[in-house]
């Protein structure tokens, strides 16, 4: 596992040493950001459920502002610190479930949030409307959404904008619908 490009790009992250993290493989990984390329400069990224952080690390070396890594598993957010140290990046992490960490941003707004929680977890429709309803994606924000590409996710309130497959997983690209 590695930083694709950027400032740090070709640098190594630590090895997952956990089987309950499932790490974005590196293609896809730089599938999804040759696709934010023009909104990544200077953009504020929450990767949320982190695992080892790569995604929003991925994001850091290819220009982002900021970047907010949210995990509630305390062996992901050690993973994720351990990695930003050794690349001498500061960022924030938060040890804390999704839906507690959604409620603390309520006034903040995000130009793109990374949202790869477990597969089969169920998370994805209550953290699209956490979102939603909490106002955290900016007006040209977007949600980018790996999951098992044999589940079917409910996007209400979001415009599906793009959605690839890779293998046993899909990736969805979505933005708000604005009323």
């Amino acid at each position: 596992m590695k930083v694709i490009t950027g400032k740090f790009g070709g640098r190594k992250l630590l090895d997952n040493k956990y089987e309950h993290i499932r790490p974005t493989a590196d293609m896809v990984k730089q599938a999804v950001f040759n696709k934010l390329v023009d909104r990544i400069i200077g953009a504020k990224v929450l990767d949320l459920f982190c695992g080892t952080g790569a995604l929003g690390i991925e994001a850091i070396s290819r220009g982002a502002g900021e970047v907010i890594f949210v995990d509630k598993d305390k062996r992901s957010i050690s993973l994720t610190e351990q990695n930003l140290k050794n690349l001498g990046i500061e960022s924030r992490t938060i040890c804390q479930d999704y839906e507690s960490a959604l409620n603390l941003f309520v006034g903040q707004k995000f130009d793109i949030i990374l949202l790869d929680p477990p597969y089969k977890s169920g998370f994805y429709e209550k953290a699209l409307k956490l979102i939603k309803d909490n106002n955290l994606l900016s007006d040209d924000g977007i949600v980018v959404c790996e999951h098992d590409r044999d589940i079917t996710i409910d996007f209400i309130g979001y415009e599906l904008l793009d959605e690839r497959k890779y293998g046993i997983k899909k990736v969805s690209y979505l933005r708000k619908i604005i009323n």
